[in-house]
């Protein structure tokens, strides 16, 4: 697990910019793996699973009855636009739905690039938080919270 999360904090480091402060610490990404309601994927440069050290892309979830939520998500900016993303998320989706997951959830920052790949999935807004986050320069700006359900 621990080659695992220098791939997430690698990927998470170079694709979050540091003015949302989206990104999590080492500390908090090993503290969420203790717990066996959380799960990770990693991605390779062909979305699929990354065995190796060549992971650009990751998923973090936690799963609750029925629901499971996505945590953190990311591929590293070399590699976007290239459908890993969408494979990632086809991947994350299918473990969520094997685990018993009816639906699935996220929330983001307003103006998260990401948006578009979620709603292409399905994902729908479902809430805003206005004023939730705040950025490294001082200002807030709102969370979005969005569903997606599992057939």
């Amino acid at each position: 697990m621990t080659d695992d999360v220098d791939r997430i904090m690698a990927v998470m480091q170079a694709a979050f910019d540091p003015l949302y402060g989206e990104a999590w610490n080492r500390r908090q990404v090993e503290d969420a793996m203790v717990f066996g309601h959380t799960h990770y994927l990693l991605a390779g440069t062909d979305g699929e699973d990354s065995a190796d050290d060549d992971a650009v892309g990751f998923s973090l979830s936690r799963y609750g009855f029925e629901e499971e939520e996505l945590l953190l998500f990311a591929v590293h900016p070399d590699h976007r636009g290239k459908g890993i993303g969408a494979r990632l998320l086809a991947r994350f989706a299918e473990t969520a739905k094997r685990r018993g997951a009816r639906r699935l959830l996220l929330e983001m920052r307003r103006g998260n690039p990401a948006e578009r790949l979620y709603r292409g999935f399905g994902f729908v807004q479902i809430g805003e938080r206005p004023k939730y986050y705040r950025q490294g320069n001082g200002e807030s700006i709102d969370a979005l919270t969005f569903s997606c359900p599992l057939e």
